[in-house]
């Protein structure tokens, strides 16, 4: 299944401008990193957002998250927001916003 290419849109309009900002296809999809780092990314109709592992826990508790799991391995920090999380602009943005706190909190690649 192609990634959902409107929601693509809505994450790439909120990181446009943003330092570093790289659009990259992955994972069957695309990435969206900031100075080297992914901050967050859209898998089919989902956004993959990577987080401190901390706030992925803490992610983990809300309605419509889950660990992002392709290969039966997780990484830590890294989470799935599926559609029904994302439905309002002020959700989307929260989520986009968490992933972009982490990347840029990384040393630069």
């Amino acid at each position: 299944m192609p990634y959902d290419e409107g929601l693509a849109q809505r994450v790439r309009a909120e990181l446009d401008g943003l330092p570093g900002f790289v659009e990259k296809k992955m994972f069957g999809g695309v990435g969206y990193m900031l100075r080297g780092n992914l901050a967050c990314g859209v898998n089919k109709n989902n956004l993959i957002v990577r987080l401190h592992p901390e706030q992925a826990a803490e992610a983990l508790a809300k309605p419509h998250v889950r660990v992002f799991d392709m290969t039966g391995r997780p990484m830590a920090g890294w989470i799935v927001v599926e559609p029904a999380g994302l439905e309002t602009p002020a959700a989307l943005k929260r989520w986009v916003e968490l992933g972009v706190e982490y990347a840029l909190s990384l040393p630069e690649k």
